[in-house]
Order: C-alpha cells, then structure tokens, then sequence
C-alpha cells in the first residue's frame, strides 16, 4: 500500500500526468510526421517519446517537492542510464524489425514474380508442344491410312517425325534441368576443367549448324584459363551460349568465343554479329521463356529443332551455382554475353 495521503496521491499522479503530456503531445505530432519514415525510425521515436515522458514525470514530481534532491538525482541517473540502454536496444531491434520487413516484402516479390514465371512458362510450354504433337499426329495418321506411300514422300515425314521428336526431347530435356536448378538440386562435381578443351568440343558441336547459316566460327589463340566447375554443367552453359549466338546471327556473319583471367576470377565471352538486343529487352535476356522481339526469334529455316526459350535460363542457373554470374551488353555489331567463373589455381 501506498504510504501517502489521498491528496498527495492526486496531487502526483496529476504532476506526472501533465508532465507526460508536455512530452507525449509534441511526441505524437512527430510521431505522425515521421509515418513515411522507416520501421527503424518509428520505433526509436517512440522509445525516446516514452523515456523523456517518465523523465519529465520525475522532473515534475520533483519540482513539486514531492522528492528529496538526493532522491531526484537518483532516480534521474537510473533513468539517464536505462534510458540510453533502452534506447539502444530498441534500436537494434528496430533495425533487425527493418531487416525482416524488407525480406519479407522481398520474399513476397519473389513469389509472386516465381509464380508468374510459372504462369509464363506454362503457356510457352504448351504453345510450343502443341504444334509438334499435332504435326506427329498428322503425319502419324497419314502413315497409317496409306495417305502417303511413295518412298520419297514417306522418307520425308519419317524425317519430319524424327526433327519434331527432337524439338520435344530437347524441350523436356530443358525443363528437367531448369527444375534441378530451381529446386536446388543440382549435384556438381567440381574439379579442375581447361576451359580451352570445353570450349573446343562445343565449337565442334555447333560447327554444323554454323556451316548452314554460313557463319564462321572464331575462338582465341591464347588466354584461355583452368576453372574450377562441373564439366557437364559448364559444357551445356558454353554450348548454349553459342547455340543462341549461331542462332541470332544473320547468314555471313560471325561468332567468337575469347577468355581470361582476372585475378582468381576467370572469364569467358561469346560475342556474335546479331545486330544487337533492344535495351528495353536486356534485363530479360535470362528470364524463362522470353524469346525477345519477333525479328529476334529463331527463324524456321534455321536447322535443328527449335529453342523453347530456356537456354539462357539455364546458363544463368548453372552459372550462378558455379559461384559465378554471366551478363550480357550490346557490342558492336551485336551482343556479347560474358561469363565470370572462380579461376583454377595455377
């Protein structure tokens, strides 16, 4: 119980009550001020509100005689020392409140921008199974009622059959890997790789569908740099990189690969003469499915099956899970696509 006469308690707790709104007004007037201001802000605001609140309540009550001045000065410095831990506290707090808000709104983006990636790649997906699966059943059904019978003929839909079989089997093929990727169960065996040797062996792989467009295909003489990578991931990250260069590039035109090092970083860049990416498309280049403009788009002369759009989805993933990132800038007369890699020591 409060040893304390009944006027004294009104009396303080009338002295304490206005002193706290001497503070707590002005207080909440900045309170509202700072409502665009971050988390962080508000709650040290807050905390200061709240400290200078009591210390005007003991001031107050101090004024009024109501405490000794050893008293006054003692619980003045209790407060001046709770108060800044207080204050201290309430701010890492803040700041780590801050930090989760900003991640989680972060997360949401994420989401939502996953999910409409899916949406995305949903649509491309059955848009470009759609055409072959009704070409097979065409030409399937031809082949069985006897409606083609010439050899020639029939020679022709058996290679159309296979091509279309193709596209699809490199289209599945695609969307397993981009699943490992963002499913986080890619598996790398990572050792010493000569990035000379990956990228010989897929220039010979692309050297057919160059020959058809006529498109010469150039590598550097020297600078080529170890890395340290999983060879099978790294030749499919060299391979499509220059599967979409012969495919971009005009007929006549060029595509070339150089390297080096920089630091215990080593680089690779496939360059091509596409005519270059409108700027509004290049921080699409990598996204799921994007194809780009129309006159960008692989044209259906162009030998082999056709891409769905996710090559470069799967080089940014395989990449990146290498520890390394690839960019890509407009450069002359087309693009380049440049890939950093943790250089192999030696």
């Amino acid at each position: 119980m409060l040893d304390l006469p009944p006027g004294d308690i009104v009396a303080v707790l009338a002295v304490g009550l206005g002193a706290s709104l001497l503070v707590g007004l002005p207080g909440a007037v900045a309170l509202r001020m700072a409502r665009r201001r971050t988390i962080t802000v508000h709650v040290t605001v807050l905390l200061t509100i709240t400290v200078l609140a009591v210390l005007a309540g003991v001031v107050g009550a101090a004024q009024a005689m109501f405490l000794s001045a050893h008293d006054r000065d003692v619980v003045l410095l209790v407060l001046a020392g709770s108060g800044a831990v207080s204050l201290a506290v309430g701010w890492w707090l803040a700041a780590r409140l801050a930090r989760d808000a900003v991640w989680a709104d972060q997360l949401r983006q994420r989401e939502r921008q996953a999910e409409a990636n899916r949406r995305e790649l949903v649509a491309w997906v059955s848009h470009d199974l759609r055409t072959p699966l009704a070409g097979l059943r065409a030409m399937a059904e031809a082949l069985e009622d006897g409606v083609v019978a010439d050899p020639v003929t029939t020679a022709d839909y058996h290679r159309r059959i296979r091509v279309e079989a193709d596209r699809m089997a490199q289209l599945v093929d695609d969307l397993f890997e981009l699943s490992r990727i963002n499913a986080g169960a890619l598996r790398l065996s990572l050792r010493r790789i000569p990035l000379a040797e990956v990228v010989s062996d897929a220039l010979a792989s692309a050297e057919p569908l160059a020959r058809a467009r006529r498109i010469r295909l150039v590598a550097a003489e020297h600078g080529w740099p170890a890395v340290v990578a999983s060879e099978p991931e790294l030749a499919r990250v060299v391979g499509n990189l220059l599967r979409n260069a012969v495919r971009f590039t005009p007929y006549d035109g060029v595509v070339w690969v150089s390297a080096g090092r920089d630091g215990n970083r080593a680089w690779f860049a496939v360059s091509d003469t596409c005519g270059g990416i409108p700027d509004a498309d290049l921080p699409r280049v990598f996204d799921v499915a994007f194809r780009g403009e129309p006159a960008r788009s692989p044209a259906t002369t162009v030998p082999g099956p056709a891409g769905g759009g996710l090559g470069l989805a799967i080089v940014r993933g395989l990449v990146e899970a290498h520890g390394g990132r690839v960019e890509v800038a407009n450069s002359g007369p087309g693009c380049r696509f440049l890939v950093h890699l943790p250089a192999a020591a030696g």
